[in-house]
C-alpha cells in the first residue's frame, strides 16, 4: 500500500489531522522551523548578493533525522506548515533538508484544521511558491542586517546585552515620543454649564449642555466668561425652539483579524498580546472535545484580511435565522478594508462551526480558552448581522440669547448588539431618555451647574493602542506585534506599569541614538514602506535582492558615521535610601526583566540584591506588622507582611485603610471591566461597596 507523509510544524496539529486521515498517512511535525540563519554570527554574505547562510538549528538535529528517515519510507510528502510567508518558507526549508526535488514538492495550506478543509488541500496540493519565500527571506535578511550590525554600537556605546530592531525601534520611538508629548504639555482651561431642566408636563428631569448663540458655538475659556454668561441668564425663560427627529446606526464590527482580536481581548479580557496569541493558537490547532476527540475550534489566527468564505457566510446565515429571526441577518457581508494594503491571504478569524456554541464546549475548555473562544464566536456571529437601530432626538432650548442643547438616543432594534457589544478606548455614552417635548414648549429650570475643567495630556499607550497604532501606520505584520511588544519589555526599554508602556531612561537613551543617526529605521513612514516593498516582492513585482540593497547601500554609510560621532553614553543609576547590610553602601535601583529592584553598587565584590517594598500605612490584620507592597519573581505585586516569614499573611488586591463597618476587618480594592469596589475580606462577611466608575 502507497503511504504518504504530512508534514506540519507542531505536536498539536498532528494529534487533530490524523484523526482526519487513514492509516495510509503519516502525520509528523517539524516542531517549528528547522532552518535559520547562524546566532553566533551574521550569516549574510554581504559581497555575494547578501546570501543567507542557513544550518540546522541547534538541537534539531534528532528531528532532521526521524522525518529524513520517514521520508524515504513514504511514496509522497506533503508540506501543510502554516498559510503565510513564513510557513512557506519553512517548506521551502523542509525541502531542502529531505533533498526533495522541487518540481514533486506538494505542498497543501488550509485555514482551519477540520476534515473537509484538510480533505481538499490533500487534494489540490501545488508547488512552492518562491515569490512569498523571498519576500520572507527578505525580511529574515533585513531583521539580521539591522539586528547585527546596530547592536554591537549600543553594546560599545550604551551597555551589553542591548538590541536594535527594524520593527522594535520604531514601536520604542512611539512610545518615547508620546511621553515627550506628556512631558510637553500644557494644561488649558475651559468650563462647562449644564442646565438641570424639568418638563412640567411630565415632571421628568434632563439635562441641557450650554452651547453659545444661535449663529455660534461659545467656548467658555475662564471664570469670568462663564460669569457674564450666568449674569446674562438670571431670570432667563427656557423655551424648547427646536426639535430634531432622526435616526442613528451602529454598524456591526468586522470578524477579527490579528491586530483587532489582540486589542479586544486586552480590552475586553485583560489579556497581553502575547498570551492573546498563545491561547489564540492552541485553539487553532485543536482542543480535545468530549464526544468529538480532537478539533481546530477557529480558523488561521494570523492575518489581515476581513474576507469569510462563501461557506461559512451560508452556515453563519442559517445560525442567525433559527437563533434570531430572518430580521436579523445581514445582507451581504461588509468587505471593509483599513487604509493600507492588506494581504488577503486567508479569510479572517472566525470559529471553524459557527454551530459548536461557546457553553456546548465549555466542560471541554480551560477558563482562558473558554472566554477567548466566546470572543471569537460572538465576533463573528455579530459581524454577519443588520446594524443596531436608534431612535434620536436633539432639542435646541433658547434661553435669552443663548442655546443650550439636549440629546436623547433610545435603541429601537438592537442587531448584532443582541449578542455583541464592541469595547472601545474612548467613553461610550449611555442611551438617553428625553420627555415628549415640543416645539414652543415652557420648561423650568432647576438650577444651573457651572464646572471648571482643565485639557488633559494624552494617554501612555497600553498594548491595545499601540497595536492598533502600529497597524494603522502599516508598521510590522499580524505575527509580529506579540513579539514586538514582549521583546521592548524584555530588553528594559519600557516597562508595564498598570496597563501603560512607559519608556524608561534606557529606552530614551537609545531611541535618541537611534533618532540621530538611524532615522530611517525609526521613521515609521519609511518603516510602512518597506513593508510594501515586501509585499511587492510577494508580488512578483520586486527582486528581493535589489530591495536589500537598496536598504543596505546607505545603511551602510550611516552605520560607519555613527561608530565616529556616537560617543560613550554612561546610564546612571538612581541612588536610594536603603543601606546594603553586606557592605554599608547605598543600593541603586536596577531594571530586570519582571521590574525594578534593588542591588548593591558594589557588584561584583557584593551581589547582595533586594525586592522593593512599598508602604502602605496598613496594619496586617494577622500581628502588629504593617501591609507592605512586594513583587513576585515575575513581578506580579502583592500585599504582605513586614514581619515576614514570622507573619504570613498575603493579599494579592491593594488593601484599604477603611476598615468594614459591619465586621471590623481590612477592606481591599477589587477591580473588574465593570469598575472599582470595596469587599471585606473578614471570615463570612460579604460586605461589599461600589467605587468608581468603569476602568478602562
Amino acid at each position: 500500500m502507497k503511504t504518504s507523509l504530512v508534514i506540519v510544524e507542531s505536536p498539536a496539529k498532528v494529534k487533530t489531522i490524523k484523526k482526519f486521515l487513514n492509516s495510509s498517512y503519516k502525520v509528523e511535525a517539524s516542531m517549528g522551523h528547522i532552518r535559520d540563519l547562524p546566532k553566533s554570527q551574521l550569516g549574510i554574505d554581504i559581497e555575494n548578493n547578501f546570501e543567507p547562510k542557513y544550518i540546522t538549528i541547534r538541537g534539531k538535529g534528532e528531528i532532521t533525522e526521524k522525518l529524513r528517515k520517514e521520508a524515504k519510507n513514504c511514496d509522497k510528502i506533503y508540506l501543510a506548515t502554516d498559510p503565510d510567508r513564513e510557513g512557506e518558507a519553512i517548506s521551502w526549508h523542509l525541502s531542502n533538508i529531505l533533498n526533495l526535488d522541487l518540481k514533486d514538492v506538494s505542498r497543501i495550506e488550509f485555514n482551519e484544521i477540520t476534515k473537509s478543509a484538510v480533505t481538499k488541500a490533500l487534494k489540490n496540493p501545488r508547488e512552492l511558491n518562491f515569490n512569498v519565500i523571498n519576500a520572507q527571506q527578505a525580511r529574515r535578511v533585513l531583521d539580521r542586517l539591522v539586528g547585527y550590525k546596530i547592536s554591537p554600537l549600543l553594546w560599545k556605546k550604551v551597555k551589553k546585552g542591548l538590541s536594535a530592531g527594524r520593527v522594535q525601534s520604531v514601536a520604542v520611538k512611539l512610545i518615547c515620543d508620546r511621553e515627550d508629548e506628556i512631558r510637553a504639555f500644557v494644561p488649558r482651561e475651559y468650563w462647562s454649564l449644564i442646565a438641570k431642566l424639568n418638563d412640567p408636563g411630565t415632571k421628568k428631569s434632563f439635562d441641557a449642555k450650554f452651547f453659545g448663540t444661535e449663529s455660534e458655538k461659545i467656548e467658555i475659556s475662564n471664570a469670568d466668561e462663564m460669569e457674564k454668561i450666568l449674569e446674562a441668564l438670571k431670570g432667563a425663560k427656557y423655551t424648547v425652539k427646536r426639535i430634531k427627529m432622526g435616526e442613528k446606526r451602529k454598524n456591526s464590527p468586522n470578524p477579527f483579524i490579528t491586530s483587532t482580536l489582540q486589542q479586544e481581548a486586552y480590552r475586553k479580557l485583560g489579556f497581553t498580546a502575547k498570551k492573546t496569541m498563545m491561547i489564540a493558537q492552541q485553539l487553532y490547532e485543536g482542543v480535545d472535545i468530549k464526544g468529538e476527540g480532537t478539533l481546530g475550534l477557529v480558523t488561521y489566527i494570523r492575518t489581515d484580511s476581513v474576507r469569510i468564505s462563501e461557506e461559512a457566510k451560508k452556515d453563519a446565515a442559517r445560525y442567525i435565522t433559527e437563533k434570531f429571526g430572518k430580521n436579523y441577518l445581514a445582507g451581504e457581508m461588509k468587505q471593509n478594508r483599513s487604509g493600507k494594503k492588506v494581504q488577503d491571504a486567508h479569510e479572517a478569524i472566525r470559529p471553524s462551526s459557527v454551530y459548536r456554541e461557546p457553553e456546548s464546549i465549555k466542560h471541554s475548555l480551560d477558563k482562558e480558552q473558554y472566554k477567548l473562544y466566546k470572543l471569537i464566536w460572538e465576533r463573528y456571529v455579530a459581524s454577519q448581522m443588520k446594524a443596531a437601530l436608534f431612535d434620536t432626538v436633539t432639542a435646541d432650548i433658547e434661553a435669552n440669547d443663548y442655546i443650550f442643547k439636549a440629546y436623547g438616543s433610545i435603541m429601537k432594534f438592537q442587531g448584532f448588539m443582541i449578542i455583541y457589544k464592541e469595547s472601545s478606548d474612548e467613553k461610550e455614552e449611555a442611551e438617553i431618555s428625553l420627555p415628549m417635548l415640543s416645539e414652543g414648549q415652557s420648561l423650568k429650570l432647576k438650577k444651573l451647574e457651572s464646572k471648571q475643567h482643565f485639557t488633559e495630556p494624552p494617554l501612555r499607550y497600553t498594548e491595545a493602542t499601540l497595536i492598533k497604532v502600529l497597524e494603522e501606520k502599516g508598521i510590522g505584520r499580524p505575527s509580529t506585534y506579540a513579539p514586538i511588544i514582549s521583546t521592548i519589555l524584555a530588553r528594559g526599554y519600557v516597562i508595564r506599569e498598570k496597563k501603560f508602556l512607559i519608556p524608561t531612561d534606557l529606552g530614551e537613551k537609545v531611541t535618541g541614538i537611534m533618532k540621530e543617526f538611524f532615522t530611517d529605521i525609526v521613521d515609521a513612514e519609511f518603516t510602512a514602506n518597506m513593508e510594501e516593498k515586501l509585499d511587492k516582492i510577494e508580488e512578483g513585482e520586486k527582486d528581493w535582492v535589489q530591495v536589500i540593497r537598496e536598504f543596505y547601500t546607505p545603511f551602510e554609510k550611516t552605520l560607519k558615521s555613527a561608530e565616529e560621532k556616537v560617543g560613550k553614553i554612561e546610564i546612571q543609576d538612581e541612588v536610594s535610601d536603603v543601606i546594603c547590610e553586606l557592605c554599608g553602601r547605598n543600593m541603586v535601583y536596577k531594571q530586570g526583566k519582571f521590574g525594578k529592584f534593588l542591588a548593591c553598587p558594589g557588584f561584583p565584590n557584593c551581589r547582595n540584591t533586594k525586592a522593593i517594598v512599598e508602604s502602605t500605612g496598613i496594619s496586617c490584620p494577622k500581628c502588629s506588622g504593617e501591609l507592605v507592597a512586594r513583587r513576585t519573581k515575575r513581578g506580579k505585586k502583592f500585599y504582605g507582611c513586614s514581619r515576614y516569614p514570622e507573619c504570613s499573611f498575603v493579599s494579592w488586591d491593594e488593601p484599604v485603610a477603611e476598615k468594614c463597618p459591619e465586621c471590623r476587618s481590612l477592606m481591599v480594592k477589587k477591580y473588574s471591566r465593570k469598575g472599582l469596589e470595596y469587599k471585606c475580606t473578614g471570615e463570612g462577611c460579604t460586605y461589599k461597596r461600589p467605587g468608581s466608575k468603569k476602568v478602562e
